[in-house]
Parts: structure tokens; sequence; C-alpha cells
């Protein structure tokens, strides 16, 4: 099927839709279409997928040989956990990867044809960029392969809500391209869920983000929330989603400004000849060149796995609050099941708060409904009596019990945060063992703790203090910030809390002495705008610092330029500084 233009009407279809969507007031949409706006959707990282990068490195390691453009440095996928969960882990991994299938097609082709049919962006662009990462994908079958069987659960969605909203449908494959359909992928810039937002645009779109939860991972308002996303800077680019693409990977800020030097130029602002970010400029065409290989796959001697024409899962209403080991029990499903399909529960049950729903396989629906409408509601968690002895705070049972302070505290209606000996509360527990929710927060942690593969250095255990940065336990290791977040499932700019426990690879011989020297230096930290003429070198000169450091602090790319009015985050000893 040859690629399509995007038509008139379907551009205005767009344009309506986008405006029907839009969640805030007036002026606040105006902003954003002028470009004057300084909302979270200006503040997108440009950082790579933490899921696509690094299944295309589990790829690349079966298939030695072969070159793969722009892949970062990251962090493989979990596959290391202590020996009585290992079994656990890789059988939730491998459903991650083999969903079930099913032969039975509504439309020619399955979903392929479906999707094709609403393809609307220009498969014609045959430049440089798009061979690179045509040649790539072509010559890693596998990596196709393996993405398909991740996304199955979730496409028949994804496309469904697209056509709805009269978008591309080659949107539809740009998971692949975020997060390689790993709803767990979490990127070194903070990015989460299949869509990859960040938390500050994800709050801007309603994701909210609890020690319950994190609804970027959600896949119905994860989904929603990145389509109005792309609405509305399609709408801001006049249709062309080119720029739009690139547009949500940097931010339409960085667009807006390399559309505005080559126009001061007197030269094309189109995608194809902005100087942007190097991982944006490679970002369009990943999108363009999966849009190729699915349009025409014969043509490049890929075999798509089938996909059924039809809806994988069903939402049910679960009233309040469930157990996720109790609802597995009640559809019929394993429990990892449940947390594919609902991966934004980051504990053993779900928010007590709402929405008070579970995404379930079509099969398992109806068992599902006959289950949850004869379970009695005060039997969907299970709970302990617990009498309070000498010592207890809200806070300590809390950790004791794996839940909040608030959920204790609205359980037991309970009017503050001061309990007495003998009182009598009744806490919310899971019903099952840590290890059998494989999926949770928790244990994803443990496993990527636990994880030996390529690592140098002595395994420590560091319980953050109060004041403790990742510069510092970075420093006082002597590896770097981005190492330390990364063995700790955690991004450089994630908040560390008093008494969190981290694993460190330490190169350090003697950490007790560094730990002394940190805490008796004159160690401040500094903000400092970048002036025209700046550079790396010259401002770690100017306040006795290593370049590594200023980038790692501040997570930059030492091949790209300083921009004028860039604000950097230093950390100095002000005996030897300005």
């Amino acid at each position: 099927m040859p690629a399509k233009k995007i038509s008139v009407l379907l551009l205005l279809s767009a344009m309506s839709s986008g405006c029907s969507s839009i969640v805030g007031s007036m002026p606040d949409w105006m902003a954003l279409v002028s470009g004057e706006s300084d909302s979270p959707l200006e503040s997108r990282e440009t950082n790579p997928a933490a899921g696509d990068e690094a299944l295309k490195a589990a790829v690349a390691e079966n298939d030695k040989g072969q070159d793969e453009p722009q892949a970062a440095d990251t962090t493989a996928l979990d596959s290391a956990i202590d020996p009585e969960l290992q079994q656990t882990a890789e059988s939730a991994r491998e459903k991650l990867d083999s969903a079930p299938g099913n032969s039975a097609n509504t439309r020619d082709d399955g979903l392929w044809g479906r999707l094709r049919e609403g393809f609307a962006l220009d498969h014609s662009v045959n430049n440089e960029r798009v061979r690179a990462q045509l040649d790539w994908y072509v010559s890693h079958p596998a990596y196709i392969n393996r993405v398909v069987e991740r996304g199955r659960r979730y496409l028949y969605h994804i496309i469904e809500q697209v056509e709805a909203r009269g978008l591309p449908t080659e949107l539809a494959l740009l998971p692949v391209v975020e997060s390689a359909f790993d709803p767990f992928a979490y990127s070194h810039g903070r990015a989460a869920g299949l869509w990859q937002f960040i938390p500050s645009t994800g709050k801007y779109f309603g994701l909210t983000q609890s020690w319950w939860h994190d609804d970027r991972r959600d896949i119905l308002a994860g989904t929603d929330a990145a389509l109005t996303y792309l609405e509305r800077l399609s709408d801001r680019f006049d249709g062309d989603f080119t720029l739009a693409l690139a547009a949500y990977n940097s931010g339409g800020g960085t667009v807006s400004s390399a559309m505005r030097r080559s126009r001061n130029a007197s030269k094309p602002t189109d995608f194809w000849s902005l100087e942007l970010p190097r991982e944006t400029r490679h970002y369009v065409p990943k999108l363009i060149a999966l849009a190729k290989i699915f349009d025409n796959p014969e043509k490049y001697g890929i075999e798509l796995p089938p996909v059924p024409d039809q809806p994988y899962f069903e939402v049910v209403d679960t009233g309040s609050q469930i157990d996720l080991a109790q609802a597995a029990e009640l559809a019929g499903l394993e429990i990892d099941e449940i947390y594919l399909l609902n991966p934004s529960f980051n504990r053993w049950a779900t928010n007590p708060d709402g929405p008070h729903r579970l995404l379930v396989p079509v099969d398992s629906a109806e068992q599902f409904r006959r289950g949850i409408a004869g379970l009695d509601p005060k039997q969907r968690v299970t709970w302990e009596d617990y009498n309070v002895v000498s010592g207890d705070s809200l806070l300590k049972l809390s950790h004791k019990f794996n839940t909040t302070v608030d959920v204790i505290r609205d359980v037991n209606s309970l009017d503050s945060d001061i309990i007495r000996v003998g009182q009598k509360l009744m806490i919310p527990v899971a019903s099952r063992s840590g290890s059998e929710y494989a999926l949770s927060a928790a244990q994803r942690l443990q496993r990527k703790q636990s994880r030996s593969a390529g690592r140098d250095g002595t395994r420590v255990e560091h319980q953050v203090q109060p004041g403790d940065t990742f510069w510092d336990i970075a420093r006082d290791h002597r590896v770097s910030v981005r190492e330390v977040a990364a063995w700790n499932g955690m991004a450089p700019g994630d908040r560390l809390m008093p008494g969190q426990k981290l694993v460190i690879w330490s190169k350090t011989a003697d950490k007790s002495t560094t730990v002394a020297s940190r805490r008796n230096g004159v160690i401040r930290k500094v903000g400092y705008r970048v002036r025209k003429g700046d550079s790396l070198a010259a401002i770690a000169s100017r306040f006795a610092v290593n370049v590594s450091d200023i980038a790692s602090w501040n997570d930059l790319n030492t091949s790209r330029y300083l921009q004028p009015g860039q604000s950097l985050v230093l950390y100095v000893d002000v005996r030897n500084s300005p």
C-alpha cells in the first residue's frame, strides 16, 4: 500500500478533535498555540526511552556483529532476582513478551489491515536518517516480533482511540519508539509508561502519582493523555505531524526555537531541515521506518506476528479497593496478567482512592464480574486487627504493614496521627507473600538491585541520610550519578528519602574517609545561568570542578552546545571558587 499524504479532511477532523479535548482554560490553550506558554508541555526532556533501548540491547546481544544506530548505553531489562524469586520473575517477563495469540480475524490481515487503512503520514521520505533506522529494524526482525508480542495487549485499544480522534494511525506505533511497549519502562529522564511521560507533563494532563499508583503507566489514562498532547502539538504546528512528534520528544519550545532560527537564516522550517537535538533528529525517522515496515512487511522480508482485530481486554468496575491477587483468583488468571494490564498499580492492591476498575482479558471478564459481585466488599482486602504497643506510630506501622499513614488514618477514622497504647486498629494487608506480586514496584526494584551481571566494584548497601544527594553518594563511591540512579530503578532527578536503601557498586577502597571528607567539606549547591560564549570547560575552570561532574549533575550530553539562559546546578567547594 503506498503511503498517503494527510488530507484536508483529516486535518480538519484532527483539529476539531483536539479542540474538544482540551483540559484547562482558554487562555492556557491560546498561550500553548502561540508558543508563549511556560507550561510543563515545554519541559519534556530528550532522553532515550528505557524500554526501547534496553530491548534493543537484549536483541543485539543475540545478533552479534550487527551495528545498531543511535543506541544508548542503558541498563538491560530486569533479569536478575534473589534465587527464591528467580522463577517467578522470569515467568512474569516471559508473559510480557508472549501474550496468547488468537487466529480469528474480523478484517483481512487482522489488526495490521486496520492499522494500514489509517496511515496518513508521508512514507516516501527516503533520506539517510530514515534509511539508517530502517536498516536496523530490517536486520533485527526479532526486535519487531518482541515488541509486537508485548504490544498485542494494548494495540487494539490504542488504534481504536487514534481512529476516534481522526489521527494518523502511525501514532499507534509510537510506543515502540518510546518504550518498546514495556509498560514498566522508566528512563533516566524520569519518563514512565508506554508513552514515557515525565512527571510534570503527566501532572499537566491529569496523570497523578501516589504511593499506590502511577497514572503515567495506566493504559487508558496514559493513552488518552498522549493522544491529547499530540493533538495539541499538531494544532500548534499547523497539522504537521513530523513537527508535532519532534515536539512530543523534545518539547514544543525546542521545536519552535529551531524553526525561528531557520526562519531568521532564510532556511526551510520543515522537520527534516531543522537543527534539533540529536535524539529528536532520529526520533521521527524511527517512526517513519516502522510505518514503512508495517505498511509493507513483505517488501522488507518481515513476517509480522498475527494480531486479531478484536479487543484484548474489557474494563470491569470493582466498586472499591481490591487485592490484586484476589482479583486474579476471581478472574481465573495469573496475577502477572493483572499487573500487565493494570501496570499503574505499584503495590499489592488497587488505589483506595480509585478509579475502581480493572482491565481483564475479554475471555475472563464475565467470570470476574460474577466473582466480584458475589464478594462482600469487606472481603476484597485482607485486614489485620492490631493492638498498639509502646513505641508505635502511624509512620512505623505503615512501614511494617506495607501501606501508608493516610490509609491507616482513613480506615480507622482518626482525626490526627496520634495513637495510644492498647488502641485497636484495622490495617489492610496483602493476602499473599511479597514474592507473589512479582510485578509490584517493590519486587521490580528488588530484581534490579539484585542484578550483578556487568557491574564492577563492591556491592554496598547505603541507607540515605538527611541531606544526602545523588552526587554526594556517587562521589563517595567514585561512580556516576546516573549509575547510582539506574542501579536503584530511579532517575537522577528523583527525590531521595531519609531511610531509603540504595545498592551501590562501589569503587572506593575506604568509603569512610570519603564520607567524612564530604561531610566536613565546604561544598555548596550553586545555581548558574549560562551566558553567551560559555562552554562546559570554561564553567568548570571558573568554579574549579570537572566537566564530567557538571554533565553528570545536570544530565547533559557533552557533545551538545550550551544555550544562553540555560540553568545549571553546580556543587562547588567555596574555598576554591569565586
